[in-house]
């Protein structure tokens, strides 16, 4: 059974820690990486760090989260937050990426500061579970254990050979834990001929990278078998700073830390792991291919979303994000177009999606990290056209939010606002303009754009220079801190 707080009481509720570091390469083209799939409603009308999150909500037995994310996605994660209605989670911000040993660590510490008997459900921000209800009643089950001092994993039920998925075998049954077994061995991601003998076997659990535990007991275990983790976690937490709603890691001592996985640093060699088999419909959205085991299909067992056209196909997965997108007489096909590229892949290849990410990256290609629709903490602005020193583009400027006070050394601009009205900050002036009118902003001239309306302020941008890089902007001053 669940721990209920009493009134006014935190001290039994558990603590969600939700991990939200990863970029999801594998689901390139619509994951990318300054805005990574936990970001995309991939597998309902809410995004995957939403549903996530909205899981631990009740406010009964669940404290509020802390969410663990990057510098990149931080104001997204945030605005995701506020709509899903969570105003009162801690956002914490890692410097670099560290995997996900270092990223619990500092989360522990932080939890242990406010509640020294902090129970923590440790949850990646990218995985679907079909049945919530079925899943908490096991963190209940599980509960008693963890404030025993166990370092409780959730297995899975496995539903078939699974390769992609590193495996854990069962152990003997804990006597005073009903439900809860130890862990005999953490197995890696085996070969075929190895997962279905697991499977056979009965034994054998997917590894979901889900975790429940003391913030104690895990910090005492990270002490005797990665005390070099744990060294630089106190010290990235007590070098913390508060910027807006954000906690800041400190860099230096955070990025002295081991880049490891808590399984590496922790689960494999302590004796304290327990766990828990779980059949919660639960799936690590890694591939494209996963995407469509899940998804309803059509009587030829195609997937399709958006706006497509499928003719004299079977088992496809088709995905649209705008562009009308047409396939015939296709087998086993991965089709995904946005606005500015479009994957084919076998479907039974898509784990090689990293391929092509990694030579994206040695191109050093814009597709990689960013969409042509580019999300900021005042709105986004998307790119419509671009030619020989020139550039278009249009922006969506939230009401009541600007941008920041700013200058560019490369490039003049000129604004048209198409719906909306415009406060507009140029040298010394401050004025308003309105729909169909424009301002012109002279290359090197200070200028600011604010939406001070009730509804969202359109403006088509026309940039014109000799280098038009986002990095050409000189901050003056921000509201967001990035000054």
């Amino acid at each position: 059974m669940f721990p209920l707080a009493e009134p006014g009481s935190v001290m039994s509720r558990i603590t969600p820690v939700v991990l939200s570091g990863g970029a999801g390469t594998r689901l390139w083209p619509l994951s990318r990486e300054h805005f990574p799939k936990q970001l995309l409603p991939l597998a309902g009308e809410r995004t995957m760090v939403q549903e996530t999150l909205l899981r631990f909500a009740d406010g009964v037995r669940f404290a509020p989260p802390i969410l663990v994310t990057n510098e990149e996605t931080r104001f997204a994660v945030a605005e995701q937050m506020r709509a899903a209605g969570i105003a009162d989670g801690r956002l914490v911000l890692e410097p670099v990426a560290r995997n996900t040993a270092p990223a619990i660590v500092a989360a522990a510490l932080l939890a242990a500061e406010s509640d020294p008997d902090a129970v923590l459900l440790v949850v990646p921000s990218d995985h679907v579970i079909t049945d919530p209800r079925a899943f908490l009643d096991l963190v209940g089950t599980a509960f008693g254990a963890a404030r025993a001092g166990r370092l409780v994993t959730f297995s899975i039920v496995p539903t078939r050979a699974e390769t992609g998925y590193g495996y854990i075998r069962r152990g003997e049954p804990l006597a005073d834990h009903p439900g809860v077994s130890a862990v005999a061995a953490f197995v890696e991601k085996p070969d075929r001929d190895r997962a279905e003998q697991f499977l056979a076997d009965g034994g054998y659990f997917w590894n979901s990278g889900m975790f429940l535990f003391s913030a104690a007991s895990f910090l005492s275990e990270i002490e005797t078998h990665a005390p070099d983790v744990l060294r630089a976690g106190r010290a990235a937490v007590a070098g913390r700073t508060v910027d807006l709603d954000f906690i800041r890691l400190e860099r230096e001592a955070f990025t002295a830390s081991p880049s490891i996985s808590v399984d590496y640093a922790v689960m494999e060699h302590t004796r304290l792991a327990a766990t828990i088999p779980c059949d919660v419909g639960w799936t690590d959205v890694g591939a494209w291919s996963e995407l469509w085991r899940i998804a309803a299909k059509d009587e030829a067992g195609n997937a399709i979303s958006g706006d497509v056209v499928i003719e004299d196909s079977h088992d496809c997965y088709v995905r649209s994000e705008g562009l009308l997108t047409a396939v015939v007489g296709a087998r086993d096909l991965v089709v995904v177009a946005t606005d500015d590229a479009i994957l084919v892949a076998d479907r039974d290849r898509t784990q090689d999606v990293k391929l092509i990410v990694d030579r994206l990256r040695r191109e050093k290609r814009d597709e990689l990290a960013d969409h042509r629709r580019v999300h900021r903490p005042w709105g986004y602005f998307q790119s419509i056209h671009t030619g020989d020193r020139f550039q278009v583009k249009r922006l969506t400027v939230k009401p009541g939010s600007k941008l920041s006070l700013q200058k560019h050394y490369h490039r003049a601009e000129h604004w048209v606002v198409v719906n909306g009205t415009a406060l507009v900050t140029r040298g010394e002036e401050t004025f308003l303009i309105h729909e169909n009118e424009s301002v012109y902003i002279p290359l090197g001239t200070l200028h600011r754009l604010e939406n001070p309306g009730k509804v969202p302020l359109s403006v088509i941008e026309v940039q014109s220079g000799s280098y038009l890089g986002e990095d050409d902007i000189v901050r003056i001053d921000d509201t967001y801190g990035r000054s």
